[in-house]
Parts: C-alpha cells; structure tokens; sequence
C-alpha cells in the first residue's frame, strides 16, 4: 500500500501540528506542537475547552493583584494548561508564545519567558520540552539569546528575512519559524500574480535560510511555518520542521502523491552562500532593506496583539 504524503515527509521532515485542537493532533500524530494567541483565542472559544479557561481563572483567583495583572497571569495559566495538555499527546515539544506587547522589550521578554517555564515545570514538564516563542525582533533576538544561556529553549517566530535568520542562528536560540505564507502574501498582493513551486518567494527564502544554516555549521533548527498550501509544503521537505495547520495536514494524509526530499545539508553544501556578520546596527539596515520583512514583522506583532486582547477581553467578562 503506498505511503500517504504525510508518511512520506515524515521520513525526513518533523511534522509538527499548528492548531489548538487536540483532536487533530490525536489524528494526524505529528512530533510536536505549536500554538499562538490567535489559535489559543479560538480554542478557548470551543465548549469542550472552556474547562482550561475555568481551572485557569480558578488557579489565579486568589492573587492578590490589580484586576490587569490577573488577567495576565490566567493568560499564563491558560497557555500553559493548553500545553500541558498538548504534551500528553505529542512526544516532542510545545511552542507556548509570549505577549507580542513585549516584542521590543529583553527584560521583559526574558522576565515572562522564565515565569512560563516556572508554570510549566511546577507541573512536572522539563523545560527541554518546552520553546518559549518570541518575535524576531533585535530585543527578541536578544532575550532568546540570554535564555538560551539559562537552558530556556526558544522558538524565534515572525521572521520574514535572512538579517533576522543570521541573527537568530548568531544568537544560538534552539528554532526559528520563517513564515512561508504570509511572505507569498505580500508578493502575491505586491506583484499581483500568484506563485508556484520553487519560485514561490516563501519557498525561496526558507530554502536560503537553510543552506546558510547547514553551510555554515549551526545548529539552529529551521521550522517553515504559515502555509496556504500542500504545495508549499511539498516544497520544503526535507527541512528540518514544518509546522502544518489541520487542513493542510488533512489534504496530506488523504493523498498519495510523492513528495521527494528537496532539501538536505548535501544540497545546501553545494549552494554559493556567503557567510554574513551582522552587529545590531547591521541587522537593522539589513532587515530594513527588505520591505516585506519589515511590514510583515510589525503587521504580526500588530495582529498577535489584537487577539491577546480578545482573550483579555474574554477573561474580564468570566470575571
């Protein structure tokens, strides 16, 4: 019987769930998980998840804290239950994001980082099996450094350019999550003319990520991340992760197309890649020289933060 295009990326390609939903992870067993406030406010918005957002309230309700600041620690609560609960399905690793409002801010980022992974290890959960996400931004990409130093392990998301890849890789964090989809986005709105195969821009810059990072000996892990289709995916297998949404991991499942490695350390060896040293104000120009890097690192934080505020909202109402 022939192998599923989801069996067949599996062979070299760890396929990690991009949902909040258990159900999908239970079908489609993937390595790890990862999460993010938008797929944790729809969650939280399923009835069958509301006992997380209740034992969540009812673990805070006895701080003595402003009612901001309680909203803040639920939040925490909430994300963490949600990960316990996905690393009782998965073998791997859970992806738990911070506030995006800290997205400029080290201490800050480093401060909720080390809180979460408290959470997490009070119960029971080795910190090895977590990644804490933070966007690429230069204070991110600082703040994951300093965590990394502490065995905090993180996941560098948001990233739309090669400037914050290197940086990323510099900085020795465990992951980055290149956004494929959202870079075919702003192309295909900018250019007005869809992309296929290889010459999808989301593709291309993953695949130059990759042959930089194996090139030149790091170690950092390299997860495409927000795909709007199979194709994509197909694309990329053979790259180190992929973090795949229900529907798509769905449509791989229910097909048997081949899916041929397309990227391995022997391919990136042969790429003409020149190596980059980047000090902070290297890393701005750089990362300011692509446009679509710029709109889209600012646009997610934007975004991210509109739905941490729909569950702040949610959590104020349950109050």
């Amino acid at each position: 019987m022939a192998l599923s295009s989801l069996e067949q990326l599996k062979q070299f390609t760890k396929v990690v769930a991009d949902s909040g939903d258990f159900g999908s992870m239970r079908q489609y067993s993937p390595q790890d998980a990862t999460t993010n406030p938008s797929l944790i406010y729809k969650a939280v918005e399923m009835p069958e998840h509301r006992p997380l957002l209740d034992a969540a309230i009812k673990d805070c309700r006895g701080l003595n804290l402003p009612k901001d600041k309680k909203i803040d620690a639920i939040i925490d609560h909430l994300l963490v239950a949600f990960g316990c609960k996905i690393l009782e399905i998965v073998p791997g690793r859970v992806s738990t994001e911070t506030d995006a409002r800290l997205s400029f801010d080290t201490e800050g980022s480093i401060e909720k980082a080390r809180f979460i992974i408290s959470l997490y290890e009070k119960r029971g959960i080795p910190r090895e099996r977590v990644l804490i996400k933070i966007a690429s931004t230069w204070q991110g990409i600082k703040a994951a450094e300093a965590l990394t130093k502490e065995g905090i392990h993180c996941n560098l998301t948001l990233l739309f350019s090669l400037a914050q890849a290197i940086a990323c890789a510099e900085a020795n964090v465990q992951l980055i999550s290149p956004f494929v989809g959202r870079i075919y986005d702003w192309y295909k709105a900018k250019e007005k003319k869809d992309y296929t195969g290889a010459d999808d821009p989301g593709v291309q810059s993953v695949n130059k990520i990759y042959a930089y990072y194996k090139k030149f000996g790091y170690k950092t892990e390299v997860m495409g991340a927000s795909f709007r289709n199979v194709n994509q995916i197909v694309q990329l297998a053979g790259c180190d992760l992929l973090t795949i949404s229900p529907n798509l991991l769905a449509e791989l499942s229910k097909s048997s197309a081949p899916v041929p490695r397309k990227l391995s350390p022997e391919w990136a060896a042969s790429q003409d890649v020149q190596k980059i040293s980047l000090s902070e104000k290297a890393f701005l120009w750089m990362h300011n020289e692509d446009p679509m890097a710029v709109e889209k690192t600012s646009e997610g934080i934007r975004l991210f933060t509109v739905d941490i505020r729909k569950l702040e909202a949610q959590i104020a109402a349950a109050l």
